[in-house]
């Protein structure tokens, strides 16, 4: 009888810890609407990079450093244009969505008005990218790459990321981007077999993309009833406002991430390139496992801010002791197991990749708290124009450093670069919110 007891004390008490933690985290719609969010962008990030990072050992392999750094470089010229025709939509127009979700007359026009602006910067985009192809040997002489990586931008405009995060429903992004993954990731196994088909990468990429957009252009309609309607002028220019600070911090970002493979590309050659993009892809996965946080408590934040600051503070404080920490820990682990993790995804021919690894190990916790003082904090505090000020300056930085290391010490120049560069952006933006709290402002 006793053991007996016991047991059922245990059963209980076991019961009664489920409920706590499903009154605490999934009591109440909102919390319980993150922790869903949460979970659908996490499985997205997977995709994202999971996926992608099945492919990376073969590919590398068989295309060799010299052609996975071209496609890398193909790959590095058409995020430029997926920049300029994202404008910082993905913040300025979620905010708006989050805020405005249950007015539909907005949330048409808000739609509307975005995608005629996205569309146009692709025009000009693939305009920009032929003066670039026919101009230039190095571009001219593989320009089947970059128009077959132009695919993705093209994806990427008909793909309302920014709507389905601004109404709180990731799944549907989930679903899309884990079938075109999955689709890339088939594909590459089954037709990529030797370095003659290494034209097959940037196409099916670029099929993923715009298949993953078509549909998702077809979800919102039949689900949200969200219509596309003619904009006036004024309207496409208040948008324009709106995500202009966003925009300019985004283009000076690019400066020192996007920029470094692109230079890297023009100042050395493919094989550095690809010994360079191979470590960064790791690192990127890294990143990514805080990408489904920050893009879930963007617009929690952001609503949060619009009805309580205080409480909005508080929030972001818990976040970044609490997803801060975490990225440490999975720093480290990067640093201390570079060796390993080089030698088993990328093999032999990859040692120059683990130096590089190592330097930039610790990037994903830096940039973590980056985006949490900047992007998630600055942003949703109104203070766009102080965000804009400190990046510009990282970048400036970033530039004269890039240029300055490159040519001397090639791809490890560029790891140290970006990580110097992240390193003060990041106490800047931590010692400006120190200040504004010590003001009272915060």
């Amino acid at each position: 009888m006793t053991i007996a007891r016991f047991r059922s004390q245990n059963c209980c008490r076991l019961g009664m810890m489920i409920t706590n933690f499903k009154n605490k985290f999934l009591g109440n719609k909102e919390k319980k609407r993150l922790v869903i969010n949460i979970f659908s962008l996490s499985v997205l990030q997977g995709a994202n990079y999971i996926l992608p990072l099945l492919t990376i050992p073969y590919l590398v392999r068989v295309l060799g450093p010299d052609l996975f750094g071209l496609l890398a470089f193909g790959t590095a010229t058409s995020m430029y244009f997926m920049l300029i025709t994202d404008y910082g939509f993905n913040l300025s127009a979620t905010r708006q969505i989050s805020i405005y979700r249950d007015n539909t007359y907005k949330v048409n026009e808000i739609f509307s008005a975005v995608m005629i602006i996205k569309i146009t910067l692709m025009i000009i985009s693939l305009i920009l990218m032929s003066v670039l192809v026919l101009s230039f040997n190095k571009f001219h002489q593989d320009w089947e790459v970059y128009y077959l990586s132009f695919g993705m931008v093209l994806g990427q405009v008909i793909f309302p990321v920014w709507l389905f995060q601004g109404m709180e429903r990731m799944k549907y992004i989930t679903y899309l981007n884990i079938c075109s993954k999955a689709f890339f990731t088939i594909c590459i196994f089954i037709f990529v077999q030797n370095k003659d088909d290494y034209l097959l990468v940037p196409l099916l990429t670029s099929l993923g993309y715009v298949i993953a957009g078509i549909i998702s252009l077809y979800i919102i309609k039949k689900e949200f009833d969200v219509k596309f309607i003619w904009q006036n002028l004024s309207v496409l220019k208040e948008q324009l406002k709106e995500g202009w600070h966003i925009f300019f911090s985004s283009i000076a970002v690019s400066l020192y991430t996007i920029s470094t493979t692109f230079i890297l590309g023009l100042l050395t050659d493919n094989t550095i390139v690809g010994y360079f993009s191979a470590a960064d892809k790791i690192v990127k996965a890294v990143k990514g496992l805080y990408a489904p946080i920050a893009q879930a408590i963007y617009p929690m934040i952001g609503k949060k801010m619009h009805e309580n600051q205080k409480e909005g503070v508080t929030f972001i404080q818990k976040t970044t002791w609490i997803v801060g920490g975490g990225m440490f820990l999975i720093s480290t682990v990067l640093f201390v197991l570079a060796d390993q993790i080089v030698n088993i995804m990328l093999g032999w021919q990859y040692a120059e990749s683990i130096l590089l690894l190592k330097i930039m190990a610790f990037l994903p916790f830096i940039i973590c708290l980056s985006n949490i003082f900047g992007i998630q904090t600055m942003l949703n505090l109104g203070y766009k124009k102080e965000f804009s000020v400190f990046v510009v300056i990282g970048a400036a930085l970033g530039m004269i450093l890039i240029f300055c290391l490159t040519p001397i010490y090639a791809a490890v120049g560029v790891s140290v670069s970006i990580l110097l560069v992240e390193m003060l952006i990041t106490i800047m933006l931590g010692i400006f919110l120190i200040f504004k709290f010590k003001k009272g402002k915060l």
